[in-house]
């Protein structure tokens, strides 16, 4: 089945390599991988396919750890602005004695998507931003090849874009674990009520989860990556898509091409909301 021009597009936006009978093997140089923990492995990809995301059953969740439904607790009554300040004041577990600062979110603040993250890394704490680095630029790359931005204001002159083409960006964790350890239940548990609240108040059309601990904690399932991606699953009634963490695509490059499959999947959920 022949290429579209869009897929081809998307494909290369990533930096997916077209596989033809011809191709030579890709030539992608890895790119210096950030301190990010990588997340779960997969079986070396095959050549990609053009998705079917049509004929995606739609998950009712994963196999939850707790009965009772996500709650914001206290931070349910907060504002953006309260919620930033609670957040930067946070003591509730002991990452806030080693943060530098915490990671609070960016994006348009009534986006019609979400990206979830993990934890902030070395960079992230650094500068107060999920996501940046050389992980941050392939997530960029993966949300333009589906006509989305982070960037709330006008670039290079061009106009801002309307909330239908941004995203906002959070993780779970605000704080950065010392040395970049993988984060504890305990510590996930303590700041899901932040995570919830922002997703009440961007109340986003799609959430996309990138990485192990971003779809345990939303998910509630120990299940890899690999067995809960293809699907759409709801978080707090939202639809959400789980793929590949970027610091993970970076070390494991034939995983692009599922990562792409994850986009075409959440872009077809958001079409089919828009004709809904």
């Amino acid at each position: 089945m022949p290429w579209s021009e869009r897929q081809l597009a998307m494909l290369r936006e990533i930096g997916v390599p077209v596989w033809q009978a011809t191709a030579r093997a890709p030539t992608d140089a890895v790119a210096a991988a950030p301190a990010e923990r990588p997340t779960d492995p997969a079986p070396a990809a095959a050549a990609p396919q053009p998705p079917q995301p049509e004929a995606a059953p739609v998950a009712t969740g994963a196999a939850p750890v707790a009965s009772s439904r996500p709650d914001a607790g206290p931070a349910a009554a907060l504002g953006w602005d309260e919620l930033r300040a609670a957040v930067a004041a946070c003591r509730a577990c002991t990452l806030c004695d080693s943060r530098r600062q915490t990671v609070f979110g960016v994006g348009h603040p009534g986006a019609h998507w979400m990206v979830v993250g993990e934890a902030p890394g070395e960079q992230e704490d650094l500068r107060g931003e999920p996501f940046v680095g050389a992980a941050g630029r392939l997530l960029d790359q993966m949300l333009r090849s589906i006509g989305l931005t982070r960037a709330q204001a006008a670039v290079d002159g061009a106009p801002a874009l309307a909330p239908a083409q941004q995203a906002y960006i959070a993780n779970t964790l605000k704080c950065r674990p010392p040395g970049n350890r993988n984060p504890t239940r305990d510590e996930l548990a303590r700041c899901e009520p932040f995570l919830v609240r922002q997703i009440e108040l961007v109340q986003p059309r799609v959430i996309i989860a990138m990485g192990r601990f971003a779809v345990q904690a939303l998910l509630r399932s120990d299940e890899p990556i690999g067995k809960l991606r293809g699907r759409v699953h709801r978080y707090l009634g939202v639809p959400l898509v789980v793929t590949y963490h970027p610091a993970y695509l970076l070390r494991n490059l034939p995983d692009k091409a599922r990562a792409w499959e994850d986009l075409c999947l959440a872009a077809h959920t958001m079409d089919t909301l828009g004709r809904g």
